[in-house]
């Protein structure tokens, strides 16, 4: 790249302006090119749509059909008030009994933690069920907005019972949950999963850096270890742009 965020010229000398390859499929695969070659390595920002449409003579809805198709691709991020980026492919999650931040550390992209809450609340009605403990017991509760690279990946809110309050704020910011449990010798034996997808909340945008209404993907998980125990209720979000969940069907 020659200046922060602008594309080469030359990348896009040969764009055939007359033929039958539509131009924003020209431009999105001058891009993925550039992306895949690691002449644009992942951090790295792109120019608005309108300067670089201004810049090759595109309209800016080549130029963001362009970018869409590679942000579809996982590819870049739109990232509200930061712009668009590249970024590492997404994370597809297999639906079995690990941690997001088992997951990114196994794909090779750093995960981090941002804290938001640490307290212990009343357990509620669900909660309580979930966990197997009666209504109004005190429980550790947190709230975490988990990145991979330094990009937003998941909101996760967990309810973990009692014997886990004097799990920290370092503990959390330092290490996933799970890897928190299974040192204090939990082993997880089976979960109960539900996943789903709504539209994102005003604050659950702000803290994803996405726009306002966009969709995000949810799961509801509650854990129990090898004696049946609940050993914590998680109820997650996720952005669908930068995570997918796989899974495997047998036929019987």
């Amino acid at each position: 790249m020659t200046n922060e965020g602008q594309l080469p010229s030359d990348l896009f000398m040969d764009l055939d302006r007359s033929g039958p390859m539509p131009l924003y499929f020209q431009v999105a695969s001058r891009i993925e090119e550039a992306i895949r070659s690691g002449a644009m390595p992942p951090g790295a920002r792109l120019e608005n749509e309108i300067a670089l449409g201004e810049r090759l003579g595109l309209s800016r809805p080549t130029i963001r059909r362009a970018i869409q198709d590679l942000v579809d691709k996982g590819l870049l991020v739109r990232r509200r008030g930061i712009g668009t980026q590249v970024v590492h492919g997404p994370v597809t999650r297999k639906v079995e009994l690990t941690s997001l931040y088992d997951d990114l550390a196994q794909g090779a992209q750093v995960p981090t933690t941002k804290l938001l809450r640490r307290d212990d609340v009343p357990a509620s009605e669900v909660v309580a069920e979930a966990l197997g403990i009666t209504p109004g017991t005190i429980v550790p509760h947190i709230r975490r907005v988990r990145f991979a690279e330094d990009v937003p990946m998941a909101i996760l809110e967990n309810y973990l019972p009692p014997e886990f309050a004097e799990i920290t704020d370092e503990d959390l910011q330092a290490h996933g949950l799970y890897q928190l449990l299974r040192g204090r010798g939990v082993t997880m034996r089976v979960a109960k999963q539900r996943i789903g997808a709504r539209a994102v909340t005003d604050d659950e945008a702000s803290l994803l850096e996405i726009e306002d209404g966009d969709p995000v993907l949810t799961m509801t998980r509650t854990a129990y270890d090898a004696s049946g125990r609940a050993v914590e209720y998680g109820v997650h979000c996720y952005r669908p742009d930068r995570y997918s969940f796989e899974v495997t069907l047998v036929d019987k």
